[in-house]
Formats: structure tokens, C-alpha cells, sequence
């Protein structure tokens, strides 16, 4: 069934999820601070709006798709944000801002009679593209019910819990896990070709062992050994969620002496590399102290 959706934040994961809703036959009232984000998706007959409060006002349920936890409280919030829509019911929020900031967000929006659905997804740009994310969802069981079929569109839908929060909670500790994978596959990787051997071969024999991770079945043979570094995932933003993560870890008194070190790793890349660089670039912060190129023989 065609229903009119809002959609703020249209750029890298938003703009293919919206697109997704597209061919999915809903009609869409779309928002993003870029012209030329919203131009592809104005061309297929979206409707565009001038802020944040102008989506609350045409559409029940907007989808919200931006990159830091002070941009989500900024657009839920403040004056010209969803909250001042009056029309709006439900607010999806598809972004990474963590379990704390999105529940004090649900409690200011549940005063308006907003509710707040926590809904993170993983799955970086290709996923997005694809609809094969996956999708975090936590909001009250009889609201996942009605927004399921929606949510589908974007690919595998879980339903984690009811609070606001425990679908952040969820994908903190995805991406803590992808970007452990990440940079430890760097280093051994990395010690490996330092030491002779053939980075193909390397990942092949990884992959047939115990040794396998997202970043050697994925990242390695699309865009590492290429040396594309098109992983669709900044640098920085990896970055930011890790340190969500052990945030909440330190607010939950649980150890992670393994993730800090990450976040050391992560943000050391970062300072280097740049935050806008592609995540799979951490490879280079790894090989340059080893005087050595990880690359495949294509």
C-alpha cells in the first residue's frame, strides 16, 4: 500500500533509502541542507521541502538519515525541527547518535505526542543501494507491526527491543566489532606482506580458516586490494561511533580495554588520514610504518 513518507537527510545513506521507498511506490516530501543531494530524488517525483518542521507538517512518519548526534537533536528539536510539524505521529531514526541521546530526544517528543522510532541500520552506501541493511529497530511491538513493511524496503528488519535506545545500543556493538575487523585484519595483513607473502593468497587462506571477518570476505577483495578504498564509510564517522560505544560502556560499568584500543587505533587514522578519508583506508596509517603497499596482483 502507497503511504506519503518525510525523508530528512538525503546524502550518502539516506539518498539511496529514500530511493528505495521510491520504487517501493510511496510518495515522498524530502529535506537535506544540499540542493544537489535532493535533485535526484526531486527528479523521480519527490516533493521538496524548505527545513525540517516543513516534512513534519506534510508527512505522519519521517524517516531521519544524518551524521552526528548534534544534527539528530538539532533537527528533532529545535524550532524549525520535526517537533514544531504538528502533523507528524512518528519519527524513524535511521542514524548512529547513541542509546542516551536518542532516549532523551523520545522523552522531549513523546511530550508532543511524538514517538521516537530507534531504528539504526548497517550495512554502509552498497547496502543502502541494495536494500540488504540491516535494520535495528526499537519502538513499542504494535508500532514495529504497522512500520515493518516500510522498514523492509531497506532490507532484514529486527525488532530489538521497545525501549528508545536499545536499537542504538545494538549497533554500537556492531561497529565496534566491524571496526576491530577492520584493524586487525590491517595489521595482519600488513605483517604478512612485510614479510613476503601475497596479500591475495593471504585473504583466500583467511577466509577457509577461523581467521574470516566482514573486512576480509568484504572490504578486502572490493576495496582494499583494488586499492579503491570505496567502502562507503568515512573515516571520522567510525570514529564518532566508537566513541559512542565506550561511552556507553563506561555509563554501563562495563570493561573494554580491547575497544579502547581500537578507538586509539581508529583515531590515530583519523588524525592522519583525514576523518573525511574512507574507513578502509585505515590500511595505509598500517602499511606506512612498515614501509610496505598492501595490493593484489590485478
Amino acid at each position: 500500500m502507497s503511504e506519503h513518507f518525510g525523508f530528512i537527510g538525503v546524502g550518502r545513506m539516506g539518498g539511496p533509502m529514500a530511493g528505495r521507498l521510491i520504487d517501493a511506490g510511496h510518495r515522498l516530501t524530502i529535506f537535506d541542507v544540499s540542493e544537489t543531494a535532493m535533485a535526484p530524488l526531486i527528479a523521480r517525483g519527490a516533493v521538496r521541502a524548505g527545513s525540517a518542521r516543513e516534512v513534519a507538517a506534510a508527512c505522519e512518519t519521517v524517516f531521519v538519515s544524518l551524521p552526528t548526534p548534534d544534527i539528530v537533536r538539532e533537527v528533532a528539536l529545535r524550532q524549525d525541527g520535526v517537533i514544531a510539524g504538528g502533523v507528524v505521529k512518528a519519527l524513524i531514526e535511521l542514524s548512529t547518535t547513541g542509546p542516551r541521546n536518542v532516549a532523551a530526544i523520545a522523552e522531549t517528543l513523546a511530550r508532543k505526542g511524538i514517538a521516537l522510532v530507534d531504528a539504526p541500520v548497517s550495512g554502509g552506501v552498497t547496502g543502502a543501494k541494495n536494500g540488504t541493511l540491516a535494520v535495528m529497530v526499537a519502538c513499542p511491538k504494535d508500532l514495529f507491526v504497522r512500520l515493518e513493511p516500510a522498514l523492509k524496503t531497506f532490507g532484514r528488519v529486527f525488532h530489538v527491543g521497545e525501549r528508545a535506545g536499545m536499537g542504538q545500543t545494538m549497533k554500537l556493538a556492531n561497529n565496534l566489532l566491524s571496526a576491530a575487523a577492520m584493524a586487525i585484519s590491517s595489521e595482519a595483513v600488513v605483517m604478512g606482506v612485510k614479510a613476503g607473502l601475497d596479500p591475495e593468497v593471504m585473504i583466500d587462506v583467511i577466509n577457509a580458516g577461523t581467521g574470516r571477518n566482514t573486512a576480509t570476505q568484504d572490504k578486502f577483495p572490493r576495496a582494499i586490494l583494488p586499492r579503491r578504498f570505496d567502502g562507503g564509510f568515512a573515516t571520522g564517522l567510525m570514529v564518532k561511533d566508537l566513541g559512542l560505544c565506550l561511552d556507553e560502556a563506561e555509563a554501563l560499568k562495563v570493561p573494554m580495554d580491547v575497544g579502547a584500543a581500537v578507538h586509539l587505533l581508529w583515531r590515530q587514522a583519523s588524525q592522519e588520514l583525514g576523518p573525511a578519508s574512507d574507513s578502509t583506508e585505515i590500511i595505509r596509517y598500517v602499511e606506512k610504518p612498515a614501509g610496505v603497499v598492501v595490493k593484489g596482483r590485478g
